[in-house]
């Protein structure tokens, strides 16, 4: 069962959390160790729906839409800061009794996590960082990201165009990648004249641009739980870089998932789960 929950977050934004389990009968699960899934840019709560599954028979297991994302709210003069990224996770954990709780978080959403992490100790457990860099990505990043968002057939007219041009025909595919497709059909809703994301470009371009300049690496090293870094072999984060945020890390480890690039748990799911479950094992075994 999956079950909606509304959270206010940072500003009284509304942020829909999904729990993937029944609910909680008095006295039973209501102590489960939390879990908290938070995606990466342009994601959605539903992206993660096969990781929740698995986890949700031993763990409370919730993933959030975060503002601008999903069924979040999107409001158009809201603020996209990391601190209301942050905040909001914050308010998840505390509004929903998580905490406290695992953090897994991809891209954009591990970076929340392991700030929530340095900022807020006693909310978190753990934390899985998922193929999100600590390095500063630079102005030439987010011209391209704006021109790439420019490039996008919009509208499209069937999901199988948005499949097909996301999994082959977008110029940032240097392979045929039927798992790309199916990721972003995902953020896709219909509209009278076609298919459209169901964010805002816009939103998307502020949210990254509040953290792409700076680098990472003093958060990351704030961080005092036990924390995994997972890369895809072919994703965004290179080893040399995973590794040395598992240095920095007081208490990392690493685990890498092969054929698989940036979204690695949509790409190996098996894998993924295959690469994460000893580390959750570890630390929310009560």
């Amino acid at each position: 069962m999956v079950r909606r929950i509304d959270v206010t977050g940072a500003g009284g934004v509304r942020l829909a959390a999904w729990e993937f389990a029944d609910p909680p009968k008095p006295g039973e699960n209501e102590r489960a160790p939390g879990v908290l899934l938070l995606h990466g840019l342009m994601g959605r709560a539903s992206h993660w729906a096969p990781t929740a599954r698995r986890l949700s028979g031993r763990h409370r297991v919730v993933a959030l839409d975060q503002r601008g994302h999903g069924q979040s709210d999107k409001p158009p003069e809201g603020e996209y800061t990391r601190e209301a990224y942050v905040d909001d996770a914050e308010a998840a954990l505390e509004q929903l009794g998580l905490a406290p709780a695992v953090l897994i978080g991809h891209a954009m959403g591990a970076l929340t996590a392991w700030q929530l992490a340095a900022k807020r100790p006693d909310l978190v457990s753990g934390l899985v960082i998922c193929d999100m860099r600590a390095s500063a990505l630079g102005a030439a990043s987010q011209r391209e990201w704006e021109s790439w968002f420019r490039s996008w057939p919009l509208p499209f007219a069937t999901l199988a165009d948005v499949r097909k041009w996301f999994g082959e025909d977008d110029p940032w595919v240097e392979r045929p990648n039927p798992a790309r497709g199916a990721f972003y059909a995902e953020v896709m809703t219909e509209a009278e004249d076609g298919w459209r994301p169901v964010f805002e470009p816009e939103q998307m371009l502020k949210s990254r641009q509040t953290w792409v300049y700076d680098a990472h690496w003093e958060e990351l090293a704030q961080v005092r739980c036990p924390a995994l870094v997972v890369r895809g072999l072919d994703g965004e984060l290179g080893r040399a870089e995973a590794q040395e945020m598992v240095r920095v890390l007081p208490h990392g480890r690493y685990a890498e998932v092969a054929d698989a690039g940036h979204l690695v748990h949509y790409d190996q799911p098996e894998a993924w789960r295959a690469a994460i479950e000893p580390f959750l094992d570890g630390v929310l075994t009560p």
